[in-house]
């Protein structure tokens, strides 16, 4: 079930990215930035899920290895995506957004 709602996520994330750059749209770019964190806690939630998992039954580990990793592979899109909200938001504004708090960068650009 977490991984349908991390598949939906990122699959949203990568929707949206790609319009906001089209249409060099800077709230949705950042709208996609802000969900990154929230697709980062999820995939580390859904890591200890599946630690605790393999820890109650280790006769699965491998089939939970590869639950894992395509749980990473999904949240390495999430984090391109991400990268990609930030270069529309340099593109347009012309701010290197990439390593300053995201609520301070939102009252600046979007002000």
């Amino acid at each position: 079930r977490q991984m349908c709602i991390r598949d939906s996520r990122v699959k949203r994330m990568v929707h949206d990215v790609l319009d906001a750059y089209a249409r060099l749209d800077v709230d949705a770019a950042i709208k996609v930035v802000r969900d990154d964190d929230e697709a980062d806690k999820e995939y580390q939630d859904l890591i200890r899920l599946l630690i605790t998992f393999m820890m109650e039954d280790p006769r699965r580990i491998s089939e939970v290895l590869d639950v894992i990793w395509a749980a990473r592979a999904l949240e390495r899109i999430g984090d391109h995506a991400k990268n990609i909200g930030e270069y529309v938001i340099y593109l347009v504004k012309g701010k290197d957004i990439r390593h300053l708090d995201l609520d301070d960068v939102e009252k600046d650009i979007l002000s």
